[in-house]
């Protein structure tokens, strides 16, 4: 086999945040996963790692599964460890503390899997913790979120992974007329720059074309515009990696999207993917390339 996947078991308590955290792994790309019978998943696993756009998998396992497949997942667990390697294989395994569960289940008014052969919710926890006792054995990772937002819980299951938070910085050009994009994050505004679209041997070209370039060296205001941008950019742009952000689109926008948009966006998508760290990947789009 060419790669090892790496794969990621998540179990823990009901209320715990095992669904958090499948939702955390899909964030840093890992195919998902949650609840399919152990019977199935070596399987499911193996076909998935033949795919070469797959490298990361996680699987979810909790207490609605049969009581005989969580026994033998001590089975499944070994099988997969001498299938991969004993390095590719983790196990994660949730916690809260017993009154934060029941506030849990109290305030988002979900009742508890095993409440059906259990008197109350507290016995409901109880017997959870015996039957999902096989996976919590073979845990490498235990993380308690009794205090834990969904933030943190971000944070600390990166943080105890080793995962590694990669943005993708999207440089989107515009045009106005055409409206602001709804996925922008950080809006430019381009306009007050001198517009080729006045000067008739200009408006077939675009702003990726040698003549507008030429045209946009003439005026120190569109390097200036366009230096303070990339400055702004470099400074405040590295800060989005402590705040849980996976994707941002710096929108640059001028009236129709052609010259002045695209000749900006493209030197500050230059500029950003030369200056921003490794952990930055820069995309440039022109929205408006079907007017063109």
């Amino acid at each position: 086999m060419d790669k090892q996947p790496s794969i990621i078991i998540v179990s823990g308590r009901s209320g715990s945040g095992k669904t958090s955290i499948l939702n955390v792994l899909e964030d840093f790309g890992f195919y998902v996963i949650d609840n399919l019978p152990l019977s199935l998943a070596f399987d499911a696993v193996r076909r998935l790692a033949m795919d070469d756009r797959i490298h990361k998998i996680a699987l979810g396992i909790d207490s609605r599964l049969p009581q005989a497949d969580l026994k033998n997942f001590p089975l499944l667990h070994q099988s997969l460890k001498d299938g991969y390697g004993e390095q590719a294989v983790t196990v994660l395994y949730a916690i809260a503390e017993e009154r934060v569960l029941v506030a849990r289940f109290g305030s988002t008014r979900r009742v508890h899997p095993l409440m059906a052969t259990n008197n109350n919710l507290p016995d409901a926890i109880h017997s959870e913790i015996a039957l999902l006792e096989p996976v919590a054995n073979l845990a490498d990772i235990e993380i308690d979120t009794s205090l834990l937002n969904v933030h943190e819980l971000k944070v600390k299951v990166r943080d105890c992974l080793g995962l590694e938070n990669k943005i993708v910085i999207n440089v989107l050009s515009f045009g106005f007329k055409y409206g602001v994009p709804l996925d922008s994050d950080l809006v430019f505004d381009m306009r007050i720059l001198p517009n080729p679209h006045w000067h008739e041997h200009l408006q077939s070209s675009t702003g990726e074309d040698e003549i507008v370039k030429s045209f946009f060296a003439e005026f120190d205001e569109v390097a200036e515009m366009t230096d303070d941008l990339i400055a702004y950019l470099l400074k405040w742009l590295p800060h989005f990696s402590h705040n849980n952000r996976h994707s941002i689109t710096v929108a640059i926008g001028c009236t129709g999207g052609k010259h002045r948009s695209v000749y900006v966006a493209s030197m500050v998508a230059k500029a950003l993917l030369a200056g921003l760290p490794s952990q930055f990947k820069v995309r440039i789009k022109h929205r408006e390339k079907r007017h063109w």
